[in-house]
C-alpha cells in the first residue's frame, strides 16, 4: 500500500516525465456538455503494470487506476469524472472553457508509456445572426442587392447580380480556420441569400428569399417550367410509341391476310371493322 501512494504522488507532482507516443485526435465538443475519451487498446492492470493514469496538461492527473485497489480521482474532478471507468476510458461531465486541452492516458510499471492522447477543445454555441438587404437596384433585364451578414462581434458584407437566368454573387466569403471560434459567410443557395456562422459545434443562419426582392429573377418557377417540360417530354415519347406499336400491330395482321386466302374475307372484314 505504501509503495502505491508513493506511486500516486509521484504521479501527481511528475505526471509529464511518462515517456512514450500516441497519435493525437482533435475532439471538439460544446459548453456544459460530456465527453468520453477512449482507449483503443486497453492496458489491463495486472502485476507489471502498476498503476494506469489520465492526466491533463501533462500537469494534473485527473484520475489514477492503481493495480488491484480502487480508483483515485483528484480533488479537483470530484463529481465530475464518470464512474466506474469502463476499458479505462474517461468521463467527463459539464465541461467548461478552461478544460481544453490535451488529455493524456499513460501506463506506469516495468515499461511507461503513453496509450492515448485527446486535444479537447470546448466551444460555446454561436450567437445568433441577421441578413440584411440595404439597398436594390433594378431594371428591365437584371437586378442588384447589396447585403450584409451580422453576428454579435462581427459582420460580412455582398453583393448580388441577378439576371433572368442566373445569380453571381461578389464577396461575403470568410473563413477562419478550424481552431479559431467560428466562421461567418454569406452565399447563394438557388433560390435564396444564406447567411451562416458555425464552429465545430453548433451553427447559425439567416436566410431571404431572392425573388421577395428581384421579382423577375425566375429562380423560383425554373423547377416547376423544368417539370412541364419534362412531362410534355415524356407525353410526347408515349405517343410515339402508341403509334410505333398500333403501326406494327396492323402490318402483322396484313401479312396473315394475304398468307391465308382462306382466312382473308375475315380479315379484309375485320380491317374494314
Amino acid at each position: 500500500m505504501a509503495t502505491l501512494l508513493l506511486l500516486w504522488t509521484v504521479c501527481l507532482l511528475y505526471p509529464g516525465r511518462i515517456q512514450g507516443s500516441s497519435a493525437v485526435s482533435r475532439v471538439f465538443v460544446l459548453k456544459g456538455e460530456d465527453v468520453r475519451l477512449e482507449v483503443q487498446k486497453p492496458e489491463l492492470l495486472r502485476g507489471d503494470i502498476l498503476l494506469f493514469s489520465w492526466t491533463f496538461k501533462s500537469e494534473d492527473t485527473v484520475v489514477g487506476l492503481p493495480y488491484n485497489a480502487e480508483p483515485r480521482v483528484n480533488k479537483n474532478y470530484t463529481g465530475r469524472v464518470e464512474l466506474p471507468i469502463k476499458n479505462y476510458s474517461l468521463g467527463l461531465k459539464n465541461l467548461q472553457e478552461a478544460d481544453s486541452g490535451v488529455y493524456t492516458a499513460q501506463v506506469i510499471g516495468d515499461k511507461n508509456h503513453r496509450v492515448a492522447e485527446y486535444n479537447v477543445t470546448v466551444q460555446e454555441r454561436v450567437s445568433p445572426v441577421n441578413l440584411t438587404v440595404g439597398s436594390v437596384s433594378s431594371s428591365s433585364d437584371s437586378c442588384n442587392l447589396t447585403v450584409t451578414c451580422s453576428a454579435q462581434d462581427s459582420s460580412i458584407s455582398s453583393t448580388v447580380t441577378c439576371d433572368t437566368q442566373t445569380c453571381s454573387q461578389e464577396g461575403g466569403e470568410r473563413s477562419e480556420g478550424i481552431t479559431s471560434d467560428a466562421s461567418l459567410s454569406v452565399y447563394l443557395s438557388s433560390t435564396s441569400i444564406i447567411c451562416n456562422r458555425s464552429n465545430q459545434v453548433s451553427r447559425s443562419e439567416d436566410m431571404k428569399k431572392i425573388e421577395h426582392f428581384c421579382p423577375r429573377v425566375p429562380a423560383s418557377t425554373s423547377s416547376h417550367s423544368w417539370a412541364i417540360i419534362i412531362v410534355v417530354a415524356v407525353l410526347v415519347v408515349v405517343c410515339l410509341l402508341l403509334v410505333i406499336v398500333g403501326c406494327i400491330v396492323l402490318r402483322l395482321r396484313r401479312r396473315r391476310c394475304q398468307t391465308s386466302s382462306q382466312k382473308r374475307p375475315t380479315c379484309e372484314s375485320g380491317s374494314h371493322s
